[in-house]
């Protein structure tokens, strides 16, 4: 009987036309965009304490790097499996919005204008991204349930 209704669910209409959306939402250029400018800020933001020259800032260094990563390999699903992985957009919301404050729950009373000019302004682009992969994905399916 299981198996009745796993295959059932695989073949059903809105399954189907969820997955022929998500394709073609991968295939254009602004997805493919959103995923490529996503894995540059994501890696950016990895490599941000050393090319910036923040390193000395341990909590804030290992919070760049984790997180930097973290972000460029969730964002990176979407050119080859968005159907997928588009739920991923809002933990990297959350990760661009933490980017944006770490400087000052990281560091604590240690500000320094670098550590927050490139921090915030990553985690804004960061965050943007974010919710743009988020948009594309509802943007489809609000469209196909006005119909």
């Amino acid at each position: 009987m299981s198996t009745h209704m796993s295959s059932g669910m695989e073949h059903h209409p809105d399954i189907l036309a969820l997955r022929e959306h998500a394709e073609r939402v991968t295939s254009t250029t602004a997805g493919q965009g959103t995923e490529a400018l996503a894995i540059c800020a994501g890696l950016f933001l990895a490599i941000s304490p050393w090319v910036v020259g923040f390193s000395g800032f341990t909590g804030l260094t290992v919070s760049n790097l984790v997180l930097g990563i973290a972000y460029a390999v969730l964002m990176a699903g979407y050119g080859s499996a968005f159907g997928r992985t588009h739920a991923r957009a809002w933990a990297c919301v959350a990760i661009g919005a933490w980017t944006v404050i770490a400087p000052w729950a990281v560091n604590g009373g240690a500000h320094v204008r670098r550590t927050i000019l490139t921090n915030v302004i990553t985690g804004g682009v960061m965050t943007c991204l974010a919710l743009a992969a988020v948009g594309m994905a509802f943007a489809g399916m609000t469209a196909r349930h006005s119909r």
